[in-house]
């Protein structure tokens, strides 16, 4: 199979956000170092991707469909949390149909120019993938309307009163659009995806199953119990499982005979700094700091902010998604609270 793919166009990242990412094993957006490994781990076939079992059989029912009428597939959606497939599942589609990749995100697409670029030298039926799409400039993302619905551009030549507009016909294609939060895609531009899927997070037997195709693929031997403990630990995310799989590994070869059992991993994450819930240092850090110097909460965010010396958008951004979604954390109109089950956590 032939598959043409365009080199990625460098994305652009707050800076300081991007560093509180770097630093924690246990978030699930990709940073620079994951590149290489997600590359070597990621699935190219339906049957070679874990989990998402719904989502999966109906998206292979859509592709074949779409093959077997010799049709570009409808334009995609794929939301959910960082970490959990979505540009895998945007490769695989591509790999299914026998079709061109092209990738790309959405802060790198600044002017409508830099999108027509893009369009106009597609071949027919390609796959292009936007990641990051809710952070499309509303420019850029009007401009894709008509080419989302009828494959066509219009492009301005000149300036003033000798500007000329062209109508350029594209060739059909399928455009996957992937975010993190979909309530920020407006309805207009939502609504002209055919099909939309929302990626859950993994069970502890999905992630043991990633787990162990990863470790053969990586070399690393690893025995049952030890590749649950690292699945009970990496947040029902892949991405997650696998960088805590690559730095267990060098306690094994260092701390142990190379072999991961459950022993071993509970020594390395421990050291690591990740708990029985996933939690690492600074998650323990903030449910503790409610739970001791504001008894329990509620307590409000800039509060909380200044008590750590961290950024109000960066707690709100990167450490409180988890913490609400696993029931360690309330948001009330009062503030923020631990919840029982963290409390509980605590105790042990």
């Amino acid at each position: 199979m032939s598959l043409e793919r365009f080199s990625e166009m460098p994305k652009s990242v707050d800076k300081s956000k991007s560093e509180d990412k770097k630093q924690r094993l246990v978030f699930g957006d990709a940073v620079e170092k994951d590149q290489k490994l997600d590359v070597k781990l990621r699935p190219i076939s339906f049957d070679e991707f874990p989990g998402q079992t719904a989502l999966k059989s109906q998206l292979g029912i859509f592709v074949q469909a779409a093959k077997k009428r010799e049709e570009p597939l409808d334009h995609i959606l794929f939301c959910g949390p960082p970490g959990l497939g979505k540009t895998t599942l945007a490769h695989i589609v591509s790999h299914t149909m026998d079709v061109p990749f092209i990738s790309t995100s959405g802060p790198a697409l600044h002017r409508k120019g830099d999108l027509a670029a893009i369009l106009t030298s597609m071949k027919p039926n390609s796959v292009f993938f936007i990641d990051e799409i809710h952070r499309l400039s509303r420019d850029v993302e009007e401009y894709l309307y008509s080419a989302m619905e009828d494959y066509f551009i219009d492009i301005v030549t000149g300036e003033g009163l000798g500007a000329r507009s062209m109508r350029f016909q594209l060739a059909p294609f399928t455009l996957i659009g992937a975010t993190t939060r979909a309530g920020l895609l407006k309805a207009p531009f939502r609504d002209r995806f055919g099909i939309i899927q929302r990626l859950q997070f993994y069970n502890k037997n999905e992630l043991v199953e990633i787990i162990n195709r990863s470790a053969g693929l990586l070399n690393i031997e690893i025995v049952a119990h030890g590749a649950l403990e690292l699945a009970r630990r990496s947040r029902g995310t892949p991405r997650v499982a696998n960088r805590l799989l690559k730095r267990v590994r060098d306690y094994a070869q260092v701390k142990g005979d190379g072999i991961i059992n459950k022993n071993l991993a509970q020594y390395a994450l421990n050291e690591l700094q990740v708990d029985e819930l996933g939690l690492d240092m600074m998650d323990q850090k903030i449910l503790s700091l409610i739970l001791n110097q504001f008894t329990g909460g509620p307590v409000g965010i800039d509060t909380l902010a200044a008590s750590l010396s961290e950024e109000s958008d960066t707690i709100e951004e990167v450490y409180e998604p988890f913490l609400i979604q696993e029931g360690l954390l309330q948001k009330t109109p009062r503030g923020r609270m631990i919840t029982e089950k963290a409390k509980k956590h605590f105790e042990k």
